[in-house]
């Protein structure tokens, strides 16, 4: 369908249950800024840019830590990777600003930052070695398979809670789900449920590296990776239905063609002349989609950093959001509110010093829903060359019914 309602797939709450009991003796829970300090502990990442070769070339005598097989792995399961993490915006007031918005309510980006950090702590916990502190693997996002929203508003006054754990695991990638709660008259109610996939490469991130096998326990458990294996094999199916690998289907042909016929400008057919394929109109109440366009361009600099200095993909995240938010509110001239995140693909990492250009593109409509589309690409001053990092899709739902968006290539 041309949108997705969120319909919250909760944790069965025995399974939730079961993955809490045993995780937290003390009651105080990390927050985000030691998520991302155990991340650079694990890694043994610097904290100063200078040294950021010498800390590379320390990573690669872990190679001889790597795995020869997946079988040579302990398995493990379910809540060995479960993790709570507090944000704590209703107890902390001090670090309110950097989440907040004008519209004094969550910045949606900064929740992306913080859910792509979660997810990768997430997967070093479930492949985390005895007796090792530091991991051999360079655990990466490969891609946000969907992210459901089910409230309008995030409170910047009020606590939030991340739990999260790995789903499925292949032979070299895991599948995170991820929920988001915040705190209201003393209970977590559900704001937002999260699948990312993340990869694991060697200490140089240059090859595969295999991670440990999970063994769901309870026939909930059982359902949860079913459905993993399941998601990654539409992934599969999706990726060779590609337009620029096959043709488009039947129904897909008729909806093109009725819409090129309604752009069709028919009055030459009175005039004794022919309609021209050329000569197009546009519908009441629409707008083309190449009039639909927002572009951005980020410098990366250091501080933008991940553990691995390469850019930090919740970066990117944070950035392709708010360009696709700003284009759905010029687009529909009223407040966009998220409802879901799909299908980002990371198809290449960002250095550090490169020219990032965002092209944020409304793709679809319908009443007052709004579908944005962003493409990012560096851009290397030395070569001239473009080279596309990744693409995002994002849709909004707007306070007002907008104007249909129209194509007028086949493009």
């Amino acid at each position: 369908s041309a949108y997705r309602l969120c319909t919250m797939r909760k944790l069965p709450s025995v399974l939730a249950r079961t993955l809490t009991s045993g995780t937290n003796g003390s009651s105080v829970l990390p927050d985000m800024s030691e998520v991302r300090s155990r991340l650079r502990d694990i890694v043994g990442a610097s904290t100063n840019w200078r040294d950021h070769v010498q800390a590379m070339q320390e990573r690669k005598a872990l190679h001889t830590l790597l795995a020869k097989q997946q079988e040579d792995l302990p398995p493990r399961r379910m809540k060995d990777s479960y993790l709570e993490v507090i944000l704590p915006l209703g107890s902390q007031p001090e670090i309110r600003e950097k989440y907040l918005n004008v519209h004094n309510s969550v910045r949606f980006g900064r929740i992306l930052e913080d859910l792509d950090s979660l997810g990768v702590l997430i997967c070093y916990t479930h492949t985390k070695q005895e007796m090792q502190p530091r991991s051999p693997l360079s655990i990466v996002t490969a891609l946000v398979d969907k992210i459901n929203l089910c409230k309008k508003i995030i409170y910047p006054d009020c606590d939030i809670k991340f739990t999260g754990n790995v789903s499925w695991v292949g032979r070299t990638s895991m599948e995170v789900k991820m929920h988001m709660l915040q705190l209201h008259d003393g209970d977590y109610s559900p704001v937002l449920d999260a699948t990312f996939v993340m990869v694991a490469r060697d200490p140089e991130n240059k090859r595969p590296a295999f991670v440990n096998p999970l063994v769901p326990e309870t026939p909930e458990e059982e359902e949860i990776f079913k459905q993993g294996e399941s998601n990654k094999l539409k992934r599969i199916d999706f990726s060779t239905a590609s337009l620029l690998k096959m043709a488009p289907t039947a129904e897909e042909r008729n909806i093109i063609h009725d819409i090129f016929l309604n752009t069709l400008d028919t009055r030459q057919e009175g005039k004794g002349g022919t309609v021209s394929f050329r000569s197009r109109k546009l519908p009441p109440n629409s707008v083309w989609m190449e009039d639909a366009k927002l572009k951005g361009l980020q410098i990366c600099h250091p501080q933008e950093r991940n553990i691995f200095n390469r850019i930090f993909g919740g970066f990117l995240m944070r950035k392709a959001f708010e360009l696709g938010w700003a284009t759905a509110c010029s687009y529909g001239g009223s407040r966009p509110f998220i409802v879901s995140v799909d299908d980002i693909m990371f198809q290449r990492p960002v250095e550090v010093g490169s020219l990032l250009l965002l092209s944020g593109q409304v793709c679809y409509t319908e009443k007052n829903y709004i579908q944005v589309r962003v493409h990012s690409e560096v851009y290397d001053a030395d070569t001239r060359e473009h080279q596309t990092t990744n693409i995002f899709h994002f849709t909004f739902v707007s306070e007002n019914e907008v104007p249909r968006v129209v194509p007028k290539t086949y493009g």
